[in-house]
């Protein structure tokens, strides 16, 4: 390994866009630390995340035929050098529509950005890479000797919703019937789950990945966690990323069994929801992700963070009051 990333002496990017802020407050607020000026865009005005940053938009829903106009103008208005979305709901629009943005949006090509958004083209995806993943078919290919227990789950979103367990082909069909989303069938993996953060350049070298375990999640979002170094793990992000050509940050979703193999049910092609724990363990993805915008090109740092972190999450929350003007501020609390 090299010596380490020193950011101390580089000039900050002026500004970031967030698009979906939503509640991703540590996200915002660990780019405000990094040096960035934040703009934070979301369709709600109650987004906890607006209010984190240094300057807030509203903007159209991302079904909007307006919608990637209305970022383009916050792009010029604000000087925007970076683009960095937070959830999976603008993604491939975003992807899609880089070019016409004017600023560099933190994300893979369109293609890869679709395809890893779709569970079914993602397994797809993975067997033409040579990426390891559990068998995943449509409902109506299902094979007569599928190995149960199987999971029916939804075929895109995200957030864990739409996951049902089936032991046998009974309860198999009774979940297709059931389940108000299209589905695909996966073999339910039996080993331990681990997640891997990954942060890669616009070249698709991975730069650091830094594995944690999954100690509790709710709701598809980790709120305990602890950071691993874990040899085969951090190898296995880097193929998986270089593989991909994956763009800026990463969440890696995987299984090792009890034969030692490891295979991947998932990537989400953002930062993960467990954020907060490789920031604390010293990734300094904030910091990355700014260097890129400056057009600079770090070298890959793999291992090079903390391990034995704990993460457990809490909720909080925000105060808001209007003002004359009827725009809603931050409450001053009360000494």
């Amino acid at each position: 390994m090299g010596t380490p990333w020193d950011f101390s002496r580089l000039l900050p990017v002026s500004t970031v866009l967030f698009t979906c802020a939503g509640q991703r407050v540590d996200i915002v607020s660990a780019f405000r630390r990094a040096g960035a000026t934040t703009v934070a865009a979301d369709v709600n005005r109650l987004a906890p995340a607006l209010y984190h940053a240094d300057r807030y938009a509203l903007v159209p829903r991302v079904d909007d035929p307006g919608y990637v106009a209305s970022l383009r103008q916050l792009v010029e208005e604000h000087g925007a050098a970076l683009v960095v979305p937070l959830t999976d709901l603008d993604q491939g629009i975003l992807a899609r529509a880089r070019d016409e943005l004017g600023a560099l949006v933190l994300l893979p090509d369109a293609e890869t950005v679709e395809r890893l958004a779709d569970k079914y083209l993602a397994h797809l995806l993975f067997e033409e890479r040579g990426i390891p993943s559990p068998g995943t078919w449509l409902p109506g290919e299902l094979p007569a000797d599928a190995p149960f227990p199987l999971l029916v789950k939804a075929r895109s979103g995200f957030g864990s919703r739409h996951i049902y367990p089936a032991a046998n082909r009974a309860e198999l069909e009774f979940f297709l019937r059931y389940t108000p989303v299209e589905s695909i069938v996966q073999v339910q993996l039996a080993g331990e789950e681990f997640s891997i953060d990954v942060f890669c350049d616009l070249e698709g070298r991975c730069l650091n990945a830094i594995p944690r375990t999954m100690i509790e999640s709710k709701g598809g979002e980790s709120i305990k966690g602890m950071t691993i170094k874990d040899a085969a793990l951090i190898e296995f992000a880097r193929h998986i990323s270089e593989q991909l050509r994956l763009v800026g940050p990463a969440n890696i979703q995987c299984f090792r069994e009890a034969d030692g193999l490891q295979l991947v049910t998932d990537i989400n092609s953002r930062f993960g929801g467990g954020f907060p724990l490789p920031l604390a363990a010293g990734g300094r993805y904030p910091e990355l992700a700014l260097a890129l915008a400056r057009g600079e090109r770090p070298d890959p740092r793999l291992g090079e963070f903390r391990e034995g972190i704990v993460m457990t999450r809490f909720f909080s929350d925000l105060s808001l009051t209007a003002n004359g003007d009827g725009i809603l501020e931050p409450l001053a609390r009360a000494e």
